[in-house]
């Protein structure tokens, strides 16, 4: 029938669409596809599903182990912070227990040193006082000569004690 359309100038069915193939398509259609299912289920799939659900079961441990680690990580970043505080409050404790020593060692030689300088300041006292009392006592003495001198100068003769006598009454008043 296509020799005798296409002689007649009008166009043949495409050969797998014409109703004669139809049965034998249908055979091996059906056989293809059993074929294929029967590999698929019993072959393809089981060796699949068993690899996703080993994927799957590895995944899972994976992430049990991450977080596992993921806590020992958190404890020990606490027990570091831990040591670290009881590190900076020991420091702390020695540095105080150093400054206080170091405070004490300071006072104690600041003490030393101002008894030192009273010492020393007392003793500078006394010499002055002695250095003054032993001026005054030749105040008397050199009062007593300048008078003479002064008065042997204008011509007039004075004895000694009159002169000390003189100063003595002159430094009462």
């Amino acid at each position: 029938m296509t020799v005798a359309a296409e002689a007649a100038g009008g166009s043949a069915a495409f050969p797998p669409f014409e109703t004669w193939h139809f049965p034998s398509q249908l055979f091996w259609l059906t056989l293809l596809f059993g074929v294929l299912y029967i590999a698929l289920s019993r072959f393809i799939l089981p060796k699949l599903g068993g690899v996703i659900e080993k994927r799957g079961d590895t995944i899972a441990d994976a992430l049990d182990e991450a977080a596992r680690l993921n806590e020992e990580a958190k404890e020990a970043k606490k027990a570091q912070e831990l040591h670290l505080a009881e590190a900076r409050a020991k420091a702390r404790e020695t540095s105080d227990k150093a400054r206080a020593k170091v405070d004490a060692e300071i006072a104690a030689d600041t003490q030393k040193v101002d008894a030192d300088l009273a010492e020393r300041l007392a003793d500078a006292e006394q010499r002055i006082q002695k250095v003054r009392s032993d001026a005054l006592a030749n105040v008397e003495t050199i009062a007593a000569d300048t008078t003479q001198a002064i008065l042997s100068r204008f011509g007039v003769s004075v004895s000694e004690a009159d002169a000390k006598a003189a100063v003595a009454r002159a430094t009462k008043n």
